[in-house]
């Protein structure tokens, strides 16, 4: 599948990552132009943790298909490194599709966005936004910060985490530099973002073939994250179709938060519900998330 590097500014900052040729169909010549998507990782991740694969299914069925890394992480530029900002990261999308929409043979009418995990969320709130986008699958999205941060923190636990908070935001102020933390731990008892088994796992098993992504965030990141509510956005989103992929034992970014909120998105829309944990969708299930993916898009984007 023929990619080349690009690159795009946004909020100043240069962002990088891969632009896959559409393959067009029999009926169709190089000069039609070509409906194409959005696509960017979740929290802490880079672009060769397999989203390359995704990508290519969507290119073969005929989308070109923009893949980069946020801002501070991965190729792109951006500071502090590892810092994990969703609001700045929301608009790298829209300045996405800003660069496609500059770009020849590009339907600017017809551009989709994808996001998982935690540009899952990303991906609600800027389809609600934006109306240039023409459909958004949203795979095992984060719905609340704020609901996320109860469940993974045990309460005897919170008051000391706020005054990391606090106390790392003093540091930054004068100069110093930004308290930082584990993304994935093999330890329960070590503090990290995303705690779990399956996330050390999928994180570490990823080294050989994405050697860019590092386990450490800032420790604003989580501060951050705690404050992130894409979901309150998600009514907004129609009449933008919509397509939210839900992993039935997801305790990273809970089942139950993703399925209310998707009560409350609006028509058109599509569940479709995978077994397993958070990170099944890129594994075990990458055949089912992608070819439904793959098949939302094509109904909703191709002329």
């Amino acid at each position: 599948m023929a990619r080349t590097d690009i690159e795009f500014v946004s909020e100043g900052v240069t962002l990088r990552g891969w632009l896959y040729e559409a393959r067009h169909e029999a009926n169709e010549t190089p000069a039609d132009a070509c409906p194409a998507i959005v696509m960017a990782h979740g929290f802490s991740a880079v672009k060769e943790q397999y989203l390359d694969r995704y990508a290519e299914v969507f290119a073969a069925a005929g989308f070109a298909v923009l893949v980069y890394d946020h801002r501070n992480f991965g190729a792109s530029e951006g500071a502090p490194r590892q810092e994990v900002d969703p609001a700045l990261q929301k608009r790298g999308y829209r300045d996405a599709i800003s660069y496609l929409c500059g770009l020849p043979g590009i339907a600017h009418d017809r551009i989709g966005i994808w996001g998982s995990s935690y540009s899952g969320g990303h991906v609600l709130e800027v389809a609600a936004l934006d109306r240039r986008v023409g459909c958004v699958v949203s795979q095992v999205p984060q719905i609340s910060g704020y609901l996320s941060a109860l469940r993974r923190t045990r309460a005897d636990l919170v008051p000391a985490a706020l005054a990391s908070f606090e106390a790392d935001r003093l540091a930054r102020f004068r100069g110093e530099a930004p308290a930082m933390l584990a993304a994935v731990s093999a330890d329960p008892a070590t503090p990290c973002a995303m705690a779990g088994a399956d996330s050390y796992q999928f994180f570490t098993g990823t080294a050989a073939f994405a050697p860019n992504w590092r386990n450490e965030v800032t420790l604003r990141s989580a501060e951050m994250a705690r404050e992130n509510e894409p979901g309150i956005h998600i009514a907004r989103i129609s009449p933008t179709p919509l397509l939210m992929i839900v992993a039935d034992r997801d305790v990273l970014t809970a089942t139950d938060l993703c399925l209310a909120a998707y009560e409350q998105a609006l028509q058109p829309k599509q569940l479709l519900m995978i077994p397993g944990g958070h990170f099944t969708p890129y594994l075990e299930h990458f055949e089912t998330t992608s070819q439904a993916a793959r098949e939302w898009f094509a109904r909703h984007l191709k002329a």
